[in-house]
């Protein structure tokens, strides 16, 4: 699609047969931090040829640790397989020609940038990228967009999820406001920016024009809100409810002999085989749970019976009868025991690139598989190399490596 080329050969490449869906797409990832970054891999999983354009400090994220591998947070290596590194000075003339050279040649540009700092690059109006490649598509990501009150404003998850209710609707009912255990409003962001390019690109095929884009943590936190702003909006409350659902029934941890289970019960079918199993049937007929419009209203009441039943039974076997019989539950597990699952190793769920250990992509396609061929690279690890792709010549490349609009560095073992 685009004129730059595809990863070259020397790079790792996968031993997965079929070629990628976006196979062929060149991609500028020019963000920094979560949501960006986590858009550019997605694309880079399913095949697209990532450029990630860095400063020469790097993105931000490669020093939020420990843990660290090597130079690297694993922070910045979960977000930034499968894509090649230039550093570059775009606060530089140079150094912003070569960004609207990489234009030229790219499918998509992924930026999080405000605009003054791209005012500082010599770049007032986005259609100046547009005019130089109209088939461009560019997904611009902030905090609060670039209009409104708060536009333009600097936005990072936490403060996002303060700002839009998230903390007043997480933990237990007694508890101050509590922040979410995983920055939700970065990556649902990110999963919505590659919603978005996606979208472009499927437009462009028919009117074959790209395309400004726009996704910001504020409207994405809103936007997933959910049930809490329905419920707001169709005259009920949205109250923190801890562990428990609140439109659901029963839906909620509960102790058990040997282990804390979570019975996630749906529908009428689901409760009364939990009543079967706990060896009271005769409950999914009480007038007081015979529904979940009843059960909710009748909780305190359920959760009580529930709690006596369960804390005699051994967890584990609650767990593999139930989901056997259509309940959906499970058992408590950390993080790392959750890795260490044997469905997660059935399905693949782990790669490795050398001493990059990553989660595989969770969309599986059947025809057009996605495929870690890279592991995250170095800061300006692919400049020589980039470069040399735009037709720049070693001595060219030289020049503006001595004169500091360039960084390269050696790649890592």
């Amino acid at each position: 699609m685009g004129a730059l080329p595809s990863i070259g050969d020397r790079r790792v490449t996968s031993t997965i047969p079929g070629s990628p869906a976006l196979d062929g797409l060149v991609v500028l990832d020019i963000s920094r931090v979560l949501a960006g970054p986590l858009a550019g891999q997605i694309l880079g999983d399913h095949g697209a040829n990532v450029i990630k354009v860095e400063s020469f400090n790097g993105d931000d994220t490669r020093g939020y640790g420990p843990p660290f591998v090597g130079e690297d947070a694993a922070y910045f290596l979960g977000l930034n397989r499968n894509k090649r590194s230039i550093a570059v000075d775009l606060s530089r003339p140079q150094g912003r020609d070569l960004l609207l050279d990489m234009v030229l040649g790219a499918d998509v540009l992924i930026e999080n940038f405000k605009r003054s700092t791209w005012r500082k690059w010599g770049i007032t109006d986005f259609g100046q990228l547009s005019a130089r490649n109209p088939r461009l598509v560019h997904c611009r990501i902030s905090g609060f967009g670039d209009d409104g009150q708060l536009g333009g404003m600097p936005g990072y998850d936490a403060a996002v999820q303060a700002l839009t209710g998230f903390m007043t609707i997480n933990g237990p009912a007694e508890a101050d406001p509590t922040k979410l255990g995983v920055p939700i409003i970065d990556v649902s962001t990110g999963l919505n920016a590659a919603i978005a390019i996606s979208m472009a690109l499927f437009e462009r095929s028919k009117s074959g024009k790209g395309q400004l884009v726009e996704v910001s943590l504020f409207d994405t936190a809103l936007a997933i809100l959910h049930p809490h702003a329905a419920n707001v909006l169709a005259g009920g409350k949205a109250e923190r409810s801890g562990n428990l659902h609140p439109n659901i029934y029963p839906y909620d941890l509960f102790p058990t002999r040997t282990a804390d289970i979570y019975l996630a019960v749906g529908n009428d079918g689901q409760f009364r085989y939990l009543c079967k199993s706990l060896g009271c049937p005769q409950l999914a007929d009480d007038g007081r749970f015979s529904s979940n419009r009843l059960r909710v209203a009748n909780r305190a009441a359920l959760r009580e019976i529930l709690t006596q039943r369960l804390k005699d039974v051994d967890g584990s076997e609650l767990f593999q009868g139930l989901l056997s019989n259509g309940v959906p539950c499970a058992p408590v597990h950390s993080v790392q025991e959750a890795l260490e699952l044997e469905h997660l190793r059935q399905r693949d769920g782990l790669v490795r690139v050398g001493e990059y250990q990553g989660l595989r992509s969770p969309i599986r396609m059947q025809r057009t598989p996605p495929s870690v061929r890279a592991r995250p690279p170095g800061i300006g690890e692919h400049t020589d190399e980039l470069l040399g792709e735009l037709g720049l010549p070693p001595g060219q490349i030289a020049r503006l490596v001595d004169e500091g609009v360039v960084k390269v560095s050696k790649e890592r073992a």
